[in-house]
């Protein structure tokens, strides 16, 4: 499976780096207040890509953290209700005690 996913990721590589070459044109962004900036069309399609996995990771970071959260809580749950078998358990375990004990200081 280790040598698929880096064939798949080596294929990849490759695909991505001769688009880079084939796309080297040259793109000018017009931005707000008549500022411009002219770079390469791989660079600039590049920092899109990482911009938006960046946005996609920052909106999936508050459920992540909610589902750990509970991860967390479902885990000291699971412990306690653990330990009190456990304890449930050794009582078991043990021979039954007598209610009382009569002795001979009773009899008489």
């Amino acid at each position: 499976m280790k040598i698929l996913s880096r064939l798949i990721a080596a294929i990849l590589f490759v695909f991505f780096f001769f688009f880079a070459l084939r796309n080297t044109q040259e793109v000018t962004m017009h931005f707000f207040l008549g500022y411009e900036r002219t770079d390469p069309l791989v660079l600039v399609l590049l920092a899109f890509f990482v911009i938006g996995a960046v946005l996609g990771v920052l909106a999936m970071a508050p459920l992540v953290l909610r589902h750990r959260r509970e991860a967390s809580r479902y885990k000291k749950a699971l412990s306690q209700v653990q330990k009190q078998q456990e304890e449930i358990a050794q009582v078991q375990a043990q021979p039954p005690q007598p209610d009382s004990v009569i002795t001979a200081q009773h009899i008489l």
